[in-house]
C-alpha cells in the first residue's frame, strides 16, 4: 500500500493498478520490480514474509484459499479512508511488534496480526464487488452470454468442454477474481455455472431427441460416456437413462 508514491510496481511482465489508496497482493516465488520517477517522499507500506513463517500454525492452510493473492494486475483492492486507517493501524502494530525485543510470543503475536490482516482484506474485497456492483454485474451479463454460446453450439465435441481458465481469458480477468465475483453475485462458483449450463443442455438433448447417451456425450465435450453419466449423476441422483426414461 503506497502514499506519495510516483512510480510504478512491475508484477512479472504488467504494471500493476496501484494508485494511491489501493492494497495488491504478491504470491510466493514471484518477481516484482518498483521504478520510481520522483524523489519525493515516499510513503505506505510493504509486508513481506516467507511461507514457513506460516508452518506449524492454522494460517498455513487457509492461507492459500484466499483468491485476491492470484488476482490479475488490473484487480487491485480500493480502499476507503476508513478502511485504510484500519490496515495502517495493523501494520503500525506488526512494526512495533518486530523492532521490538524478541521473546518466546514474537512469532504468535506476528502470525496473529497478518491472520487479522487478510481477514480484514478478505472483507474489504467483498465489499469492493458490492460497491463496484454495476461493473460485476456488467461482467457476470458477459460470462453469461459467453456461456450460453459455447452451448448454441450443438456439437462440442470438437472444442471440448469449457472451463474456468476459457472464460476468465475471454473476460481479461483472472480465474480467482471471476470465482470469487460470482460467488458473491449468485452464491455459486465459475464451476457450478459451467455444470449447470452442461445440466440443461443435456437435459435438452435426452428430452427431445433420440441420441443415444453415448452420441449426447461426445456432443457436450465429453472424452468418455462414463464421465458424462457420472457427472449427471452426482447432480441429478439419475442416470441420463433414469431421467429420459421419467421424462418420457
Amino acid at each position: 500500500m503506497k502514499k506519495n508514491f510516483d512510480g510504478k510496481i512491475k508484477y512479472g511482465q504488467q504494471y500493476y493498478d496501484f494508485d494511491d489508496g489501493t492494497m495488491t497482493f504478491f504470491a510466493p516465488k514471484q518477481m516484482f520490480s518498483i521504478e520510481e520517477n520522483s524523489t519525493a517522499k515516499v510513503e505506505g507500506w510493504m509486508l513481506v514474509f516467507h511461507p514457513d513463517f506460516l508452518q506449524s500454525y492454522s494460517l498455513a492452510k487457509p492461507i492459500k484459499e484466499y483468491g485476491f493473492f492470484s488476482y490479475a494486475n488490473n484487480e487491485a483492492l480500493h480502499l476507503s479512508d476508513k478502511e485504510e486507517t484500519i490496515i495502517a493501524g495493523l501494520m503500525q502494530n506488526l512494526k512495533q511488534e518486530i523492532e521490538a525485543m524478541i521473546d518466546n510470543y514474537t512469532q504468535d503475536v506476528v502470525v496473529s496480526h497478518i491472520d487479522l490482516l487478510l481477514n480484514y482484506c478478505n472483507r474489504f474485497y467483498n465489499r469492493q464487488f458490492i460497491t463496484r456492483k454495476k461493473a460485476s454485474n456488467d461482467l457476470f451479463l458477459k460470462f453469461d452470454d459467453l456461456l450460453n454460446a459455447c452451448y448454441q453450439n450443438d456439437d462440442l465435441s470438437i472444442a471440448g468442454l469449457p472451463t474456468v481458465q476459457y472464460f476468465a481469458e475471454k473476460l481479461s480477468v483472472s480465474t480467482h477474481y471471476l470465482n470469487d465475483m460470482l460467488k458473491n453475485l449468485t452464491g455459486q462458483t465459475t464451476q457450478q455455472h459451467i455444470q449447470n449450463q452442461l445440466l440443461e443442455k443435456a437435459k435438452e438433448l435426452l428430452s427431445t431427441t433420440k441420441l443415444s447417451v453415448s452420441e449426447i456425450a461426445y456432443r457436450l465435450g465429453f472424452e468418455y460416456p462414463q464421465s458424462f453419466s457420472k457427472v449427471f449423476k452426482n447432480k441429478t441422483n439419475q442416470t441420463p437413462l433414469e431421467f429420459r426414461t421419467s421424462f418420457n
